[in-house]
């Protein structure tokens, strides 16, 4: 295969008459989700098999030192804008905070104004309701969930282009199964795909025929604190990646098909580091961490006949660069209105960097910073580390280096002023009324009175124990202009507890209805999981009851939804609160 890309490659280069202008490229995207740098046979890691994913880099270049963020929406953020994400209003990873703001201008938006069909499938984690949505920033065809984590993986809850769908299947096969569609109706026409994978963060849900082979498998390579190491986790993750490894092979599959290889740029790379204690190389830190091992993961970027087999870059990058690289390779301009914090890396790509300069690259998480140049760390406590000889951070070197320790010092706090004087108490309502369907799920919701959420992580979770009349639920929320509403509580009720009187108010208007039909299905997700799961919720299925029509008028406020009756134990478990515009006939 490599030689066979090398005589592509050369073949190119000298028959090569037309610019990316002319015949601009495809772009597919496959971002994985809590997968570390040591998570690929291709670093090193002899429990798994990841033959299709390492065959990116053989046949293309392997980045050595690509770094993102320690959580998953921050990557997003910066890969979507070439920003660094405190400057998008990203400040979580759920109820809000995971927010892109709305005058960042993303990936999709250039290189849809540039002609290009554009697509994503799998986990958002940038804003759910409009103009938030994917749908609203740039991407004209969405399948996936816009949350932080998913409760349930075969045959989920998702939603289509803000509409709520039954996933057929494994979610990683089923959006694979949309994104060869996708790929397949545009194969005519220059496409961005970008497949953000959900896998392998938790829960830990993976096919029999993956789980097989590692269910009792003794690990040789393990993380070098192995009493910290949680095994069965770890096999789960390992099983995990060997599935999205079949799924990579199948979409290269469908672009030799196509005939589509060599007009197609593919990336591949991870959002944060691995999600438990395993082999990553001897670095230090994990998801959630500034540190080497919380930030630094895989790059693969593959272009047949424009990049060289086999290509090592060693100069440090990270996800803000590439929007700025694949706008460049495709020829066409970024029409951000604010200026990029990422550089295009086609230089080194193709081989045209002559010096390419030192630079630094800021980690940040949860108030914690820290600066990466070429050779060195200055971590979130202000210790140097000499990376080249200590990849680990083992022994602080700040005192060999203090002219250097004080240079790095001041650029952080530099960097906190300049990036996160903004990033605050996060103000901002959940908007309403910029689609013709808007979803309130209970993780933008605040409880109050006796109402809990069902698990303590909120992403995916619903409320619960909702007793009394004193109870409620609220939504902050902005209105985009007057209107009447169909509104809708999607809920779960035993029969036992059928007869609350459930209402929906925002400022003086209001509506209600009777809770008369008993809906009270098992929770379903423990049946999938291979390692049981922490502050994550169970799911299942809620029904829409509808309360009726809610007269909007434009502005910001509080939507509630109360019970000034409860007829039994508790009123209902809520999922969501669903507000339709009503078009005048």
């Amino acid at each position: 295969m490599r030689r066979h890309a090398i005589a592509l490659f050369l073949l190119a280069s000298l028959c090569r008459v037309t610019s990316a202008a002319e015949n601009p490229p495809n772009v597919l995207v496959v971002l994985t989700d809590d997968q570390g740098w040591g998570d690929l046979s291709g670093h090193g890691n002899t429990n798994l098999a990841t033959p299709n994913i390492d065959s990116l880099a053989a046949d293309g270049a392997l980045f050595e030192r690509f770094y993102v963020c320690p959580v998953c929406s921050p990557t997003r953020a910066e890969f979507l804008t070439g920003r660094y994400h405190p400057r998008g209003g990203v400040r979580g990873v759920s109820t809000g905070g995971e927010r892109l703001d709305l005058d960042e201008h993303t990936i999709a938006q250039t290189f849809k104004a540039a002609g290009y069909a554009t697509a994503a499938f799998g986990k958002w984690h940038n804003g759910l309701q409009h103009p938030y949505h994917p749908n609203a920033r740039g991407f004209d065809e969405f399948y996936g969930f816009c949350s932080g984590h998913w409760g349930q993986y075969f045959d989920p809850e998702l939603e289509h282009n803000n509409k709520l769908v039954r996933g057929k299947g494994f979610i990683i096969d089923d959006l694979t199964d949309h994104a060869l569609a996708f790929i397949e109706n545009n194969r005519e026409r220059p496409f961005v795909c970008y497949l953000p994978y959900n896998t392998p963060h938790s829960p830990m849900q993976v096919p029999d025929r993956f789980w097989k082979k590692f269910a009792d498998v003794d690990l040789k390579l393990r993380h070098q604190g192995a009493n910290r190491e949680d095994v069965d986790h770890t096999r789960a993750a390992l099983a995990m990646c060997e599935n999205i490894n079949w799924n990579v092979g199948r979409l290269l599959a469908k672009l030799d098909e196509l005939n589509l290889a060599e007009r197609t740029i593919v990336v591949y790379f991870s959002d944060n580091g691995p999600n438990g204690w395993r082999w990553n190389g001897g670095m230090r830190g994990r998801k959630g961490s500034t540190d080497e091992g919380g930030v630094r993961v895989p790059l693969f970027v593959r272009w047949p006949g424009h990049i060289r087999p086999g290509t090592r870059v060693g100069q440090i990058s990270g996800a803000i660069d590439l929007l700025p690289t694949l706008a460049d390779l495709a020829g066409i301009e970024v029409a951000a209105e604010q200026p990029l914090d990422g550089v295009s890396l086609e230089p080194l790509l193709t081989g045209s960097a002559a010096d390419w300069p030192d630079r630094r690259l800021f980690s940040h998480w949860n108030g914690r910073v820290s600066v990466r140049t070429q050779q060195y760390r200055l971590d979130d406590a202000g210790r140097l580390y000499d990376m080249e000889a200590d990849p680990g951070q083992t022994m602080d070197v700040g005192a060999e280096h203090p002219d250097l320790r004080n240079t790095l010092r001041a650029s952080v706090a530099k960097w906190r002023k300049d990036v996160l004087a903004g990033l605050g108490r996060d103000d901002r309502p959940f908007t309403v009324g910029y689609s013709p369907t808007t979803f309130l799920p209970a993780r933008d919701g605040v409880p109050h009175g006796n109402v809990q959420r069902s698990a303590r992580a909120p992403n995916c979770s619903y409320f619960t124990n909702w007793t009394s009349p004193d109870d409620r639920i609220t939504w902050d929320i902005k209105v985009s202009e007057d209107g009447r509403y169909e509104a809708a509580v999607y809920y779960t009720c035993a029969a036992d507890d059928v007869g609350s009187t459930v209402e929906l108010t925002f400022g003086d208007s209001r509506t209600s209805a009777k809770v008369t039909d008993p809906h009270d299905p098992p929770l379903v997700g423990e049946e999938h999981d291979r390692v049981s799961r922490g502050g994550e919720s169970y799911v299942k299925d809620f029904k829409p009851l509808s309360l009726g029509v809610l007269p909007l008028k434009a502005g910001r406020g509080q939507l509630t939804l109360q019970a000034p009756k409860v007829a039994g134990r508790q009123v209902m478990d809520v999922r969501y609160v669903v507000l339709t515009r009503l078009t005048d006939s």
